[in-house]
């Protein structure tokens, strides 16, 4: 899973979502294979312990120093920067509505798409309320725009992406059109060239081949990575942000983050070094620790 900054200089200009949807018709050879890869990796991540959807617990203890430290990774550095890594330039996240708008090739079946739906609703309203941030669901005009697709639903991408994001980068491009299946789901969410760390526009990929526990985990991380926590991180745990893949879902770790990240006292823009008095902090109060 993974998540990348958008083009600081795209025109992000709202765009009709299509009048209307081919009917699905049965998967190619290439999509059922794909969906065959998928079930196998999700049960041995099974199997191997991973994609837990307990939370944490006693195994997993961190304190604010651990809260504090792990922000600062995630916030303000981005594995794709530069596609080599490093760091942001600043903190980065909405000052306006979040508007998620779920978007389903025509090769997802109506029961799937209910269902997605659904898990993406649920979950804007739980991040309005940890964040306190204006963050909905919504059936059009969305600005964060969740495209569940299948290897068959190519052309669909590419047409909505390039009517979403028309600056887009040509690698980036295709890495939405063809993904390698190693990129189980990703992202790009970022702001106009003039105010680049104030995001105006968000579009995520999740791929439709996916069994239900890895996509209904793709839509926590890539939603959560687009609101302005952009990182990975080895030390983060209990935690969604972290390549090792063991929590399928947001934790309460993760959740502190977003209350960090969203918290009032930071500014939009800000440098590691200026937060850093300030989140040390919020991640003391966070958890319950003297200052």
């Amino acid at each position: 899973m993974g998540c990348m900054p958008a083009g600081r200089g795209e025109s992000l200009v709202p765009q009709p979502r299509p009048a209307s949807l081919a009917v699905p018709v049965a998967p190619s050879a290439a999509s059922a294979e794909l969906r065959q890869y998928y079930r196998v990796l999700q049960q041995d991540l099974l199997t191997r312990g991973l994609l837990r959807t307990d939370g944490g617990g006693p195994d997993t203890p961190y304190d604010a120093e651990d809260l504090a430290t792990n922000f600062e990774a995630i916030s303000f550095f981005n594995e794709y920067a530069g596609r080599g890594g490093g760091a942001t330039g600043g903190l980065s996240r909405w000052s306006g509505p979040v508007r998620i708008q779920a978007e389903f090739g025509p090769s997802v079946p109506q029961r799937q798409r209910r269902v997605d739906d659904d898990r993406v609703a649920s979950f804007a309203a739980r991040l309005g309320r940890i964040t306190k941030h204006p963050i909905s669901a919504v059936q059009r005009r969305g600005n964060f725009h969740v495209i569940f697709a299948g290897k068959d639903d190519s052309a669909f991408v590419a047409e909505r992406v390039r009517a979403l994001l028309p600056n887009i980068s040509q690698s980036d491009f295709q890495l939405f059109v063809d993904p390698p299946r190693t990129h189980y789901c990703f992202v790009l969410a970022g702001g106009a060239q003039s105010s680049p760390f104030d995001y105006i526009r968000g579009v995520a990929l999740i791929r439709a081949e996916h069994p239900d526990l890895v996509r209904h985990s793709c839509i926590h991380e890539e939603i959560a990575q687009g609101l302005g926590l952009l990182n990975d991180s080895p030390r983060a745990r209990p935690s969604i942000f972290n390549d090792d893949d063991e929590f399928a879902f947001l934790t309460s770790h993760d959740e502190k983050l977003l209350q960090m990240l969203y918290d009032p006292r930071l500014t939009t823009g800000m440098s590691a070094e200026e937060a850093r008095p300030i989140t040390r902090i919020i991640a003391r109060e966070l958890m319950g620790q003297p200052l």
